[in-house]
């Protein structure tokens, strides 16, 4: 649904936030696997990580398909002016690097989860995330945001001789734009409710709604402004330095303070996340549900 360069990196956080906020739901599963004392069920019978691939399937792979045929140009940042300029087995590529890049992120966070590394879970969706917003924004060359904003090459090469106003209301009245509004109703609002459903679901399970500091609401909202809102003022930031400062330096600065938002011990991202409740420890580390035992002593 998005532009073909950002979209793997859109994949890849998806998975890993789908994982996240299942993290409770996948020390269950772990559990219950794990207290039959041979292992039979297959790790692909998940029925999280199925889901999340089914919704890479069947929603991100058709739109992204749809938004490449409607109008190649805008779909690969204006390197292609047209079909012609797309080669079949780039398409072919594309269409299965959405699921193994989703496959991929669902995997990495889940393993991070199940060792007690929620935190670092968390940050497979941050970096994720900030790769897609740093490409729509600062792109390859600095120029990303006028790729995003221009639906032909055209537009794009005569950017400096209109209005920044003029090529944003152009945009907005495209059809281009039209597609993305009715695409991302189905995928994005899917993507959130999923997300939001699943981190709601977790906190239902026994012993899991203790570690959550704050009301649902509120933990809901730092959940999805620790995903979404920091990856995309962090590209921004990123993108700013670049052009203020050059490439290098604006690069260099930028993740020394990236390291201190996100890798400090007392950073205030860390702070924020405790407060949502999203798993912190080794599943096996957690008290033996009293179901598993009296189904097994039964």
């Amino acid at each position: 649904m998005i532009q073909i360069q950002a979209a793997l990196f859109w994949a890849y956080g998806i998975g890993a936030t789908f994982a996240l906020s299942a993290g409770r739901q996948l020390q269950w599963w772990e559990r219950s696997v794990h207290g039959e004392g041979v292992r039979t069920r297959s790790r692909a019978a998940n029925p999280y990580l199925a889901l999340t691939l089914l919704f890479a399937a069947v929603l991100m792979v058709p739109t992204g398909l749809f938004l490449l045929w409607q109008n190649p140009s805008w779909a690969t940042m204006h390197v292609a002016t047209g079909h012609d300029g797309v080669w079949a087995g780039f398409v072919l590529i594309y269409a299965g690097g959405i699921v193994v890049g989703t496959l991929l992120g669902f995997l990495a966070a889940q393993a991070l989860v199940l060792v007690g590394a929620g935190y670092w879970a968390y940050l497979q969706c941050v970096g994720g995330y900030f790769l897609l917003f740093g490409t729509l924004i600062h792109g390859w060359d600095g120029t990303g945001y006028r790729r995003m904003l221009t639906t032909s090459t055209a537009a794009y090469r005569d950017w400096p001789k209109d209005s920044v106003v003029n090529h944003v209301l152009d945009f907005l009245t495209s059809g281009t734009f039209l597609a993305l509004l009715v695409l991302g109703a189905a995928v994005i609002g899917t993507m959130l409710l999923t997300e939001i459903g699943w981190l709601v679901e977790g906190w239902k399970l026994p012993g899991a709604d203790e570690d959550r500091r704050v009301p649902q609401l509120l933990a809901v909202a730092i959940a999805g402004a620790g995903v979404h809102g920091l990856p995309f003022l962090g590209a921004l930031t990123a993108s700013i330095l670049m052009h203020l400062l050059g490439g290098p330096l604006g690069l260099a600065l930028f993740a020394v303070l990236a390291g201190f938002a996100l890798l400090a011990r007392r950073s205030p991202v860390r702070w924020l996340y405790g407060l949502v409740g999203v798993p912190a420890r080794h599943w096996k580390a957690d008290l033996e549900d009293p179901v598993l035992t009296s189904d097994r002593s039964g």
